[in-house]
């Protein structure tokens, strides 16, 4: 029995990104026959996808005609996108539209030559709220953003980070110990929540955005206030469902994974 995704699938599309992820894996390229095999088909289904391929500029085939490889035609187009600037592009309107379901603000931190740097923030609608300024730098082992931000570095790159970084205004000296325990304890569950480090009343949620390498290339944080009054807003726990949602969604977007539509 098919089912939705069967029924919009596009043969064609797929054999020819087949044919480019394969051919990505092979810096010296392969032989018509070669990819025929590495993707088990035969070599008649895939010379007509293959001509086009190298007609239209993706693939290049060797002078002696043998051989097929990658051009550069992918690499030139992805830089008129850069990573960074894309992903604030499409998480700004998503994080300005969570911020009005609740009723919390959030911002984006990022890892620039140590410094742990604010480079978007929504603010909550209501009347008042705790949001970040755009180009913040705050502390490293402090406070979520950074911890997550390391969180996903393997120790090499844990050292090199903590060697470059400059502490931030306020932030304490450094319990490696501690810190490295809040890294694998982060890891395990896969967020951190935390009271803040910096300010009486405020709940750290902070969610990687984790490239195709698995990188924590962003973070999205959410410093949540509980209202006590009587206007209702979603609990905590609701907020960090909405919240990792969305940091999940953008790291699928960064990777280049997405999944399709159910």
């Amino acid at each position: 029995m098919s089912t939705a995704n069967d029924k919009y699938r596009a043969p064609a599309l797929e054999k020819g990104l087949d044919i480019l992820e394969t051919l990505s894996d092979h810096v010296d390229g392969l032989s018509q026959a070669e990819i025929a095999k590495s993707l088990d088909r035969s070599q008649s289904e895939i010379y007509r996808m293959l001509d086009t391929l190298v007609r239209r500029g993706y693939v290049i085939r060797s002078k002696e005609g043998e051989r097929y490889s990658l051009s550069l035609r992918m690499f030139a187009m992805a830089q008129r996108h850069p990573p960074v600037g894309r992903l604030l592009e499409i998480a700004m309107p998503q994080m300005r539209a969570l911020t009005r379901e609740a009723w919390q603000s959030c911002h984006l931190g990022m890892e620039s030559n140590g410094d742990i740097v604010i480079v978007a923030s929504a603010e909550s609608p209501g009347s008042w709220g705790f949001a970040l300024r755009v180009g913040t730098v705050i502390g490293l082992h402090n406070t979520g953003t950074g911890r997550v931000l390391a969180a996903w570095r393997n120790n090499d790159e844990i050292e090199e980070l903590i060697e470059k970084h400059r502490p931030a205004l306020g932030e304490p000296k450094l319990d490696k110990p501690a810190f490295m325990d809040a890294l694998a304890r982060i890891r395990e569950i896969g967020y951190e929540r935390m009271p803040s480090a910096t300010a009486v009343g405020v709940t750290n949620m902070a969610y990687p955005i984790l490239n195709g390498e698995g990188l924590a290339q962003a973070v999205l944080n959410c410093p949540f206030l509980e209202r006590i009054d009587d206007f209702k807003v979603p609990p905590i726990d609701v907020v960090h469902d909405m919240y990792k949602g969305l940091a999940d969604q953008l790291g699928e977007f960064y990777s280049g994974s997405l999944k399709p539509q159910q």
